[in-house]
């Protein structure tokens, strides 16, 4: 535990020694250190002065996790940081704090192209469809003919007759989704966002309904999907789930043909 506290205050005078004070207008000149001085960082904070010292003396005993977030807050931390802050100062990460995303990077927007005649999306934990490539739109959803707010994977099973359809065995795959929808809210932190979408749907699906008040929870990353595609016949993919590094908000789903006729029926299929 000593170990861990002196590591904290190690890593609190290393950022605070990065902190330009001339970005708070503050006075630069006549400082014996570079970067904010403690007393600084605790007004930041709105904590004690003497209790942020003996933090960065290794003492005082663990924080708690108001105090670390107030500290991080202060210390202009970046996501990373502040996890980094509570493994030492807690041994464990800050509680999930959920904000809602409006798009993906370009360079992640590529790395969805990138995968040809692999069906590819980026969701939320509320499971809105926020990116997707060519492979996803003509296998899966063309979400870009969707209005952006139905561009939910809730939504699209439970009120697109065309979705429904495409399933092999919709009741378990709806089951999938829901239990999958509830893991993923509390993992995130979007318990508020998930229940207004769940309220929602209750009211227009009573098949809805029922599976959320199952509270079944359910955590696969991984499985196999059974399509019945309009053009190309019934296909079979493995889908594979993949946390976006520094978007604890997001998840990659990844779709690739799970025997060798279904891989090649959906190039030739893509080739047109």
């Amino acid at each position: 535990m000593m170990d861990d506290m002196n590591s904290l205050g190690a890593f609190l005078r290393d950022r605070r020694a990065r902190i330009d004070p001339a970005s708070f207008g503050l006075p630069g000149a006549r400082r014996r250190t570079p970067g904010l001085r403690r007393e600084e960082v605790a007004q930041r904070a709105n904590i004690s002065p003497t209790w942020y010292t003996w933090l960065e003396q290794g003492r005082g005993g663990a924080p708690s996790a108001d105090v670390l977030n107030r500290i991080a807050n202060g210390l202009m931390l970046t996501q990373a940081e502040r996890e980094h802050l509570f493994m030492l100062g807690l041994g464990r990460p800050p509680e999930a704090r959920y904000l809602q995303a409006d798009g993906v990077s370009p360079r992640l927007q590529r790395v969805l192209d990138a995968l040809s005649t692999s069906p590819a999306i980026i969701k939320t934990p509320t499971w809105d469809v926020l990116a997707w490539n060519r492979a996803a739109a003509l296998l899966l959803t063309d979400y870009a003919k969707i209005p952006v707010r139905e561009r939910n994977v809730l939504r699209l099973m439970f009120s697109n007759s065309r979705v429904r359809a495409a399933q092999d065995d919709w009741h378990s795959v709806a089951r999938f989704v829901v239990g999958g929808l509830r893991a993923d809210a509390v993992r995130a932190g979007a318990s508020t966002e998930v229940a207004q979408l769940a309220q929602e749907l209750s009211r227009t699906s009573p098949e809805f309904a029922a599976l959320w008040n199952d509270n079944d929870i359910i955590g696969q990353g991984d499985g196999l999907k059974k399509l019945h595609h309009r053009e190309i016949g019934p296909i079979e993919l493995e889908f594979s789930t993949f946390a976006v590094d520094g978007r604890t908000d997001l998840a990659m789903v990844v779709y690739n043909p799970a025997t060798s006729a279904t891989a090649e029926r959906i190039a030739a299929y893509l080739a047109r």
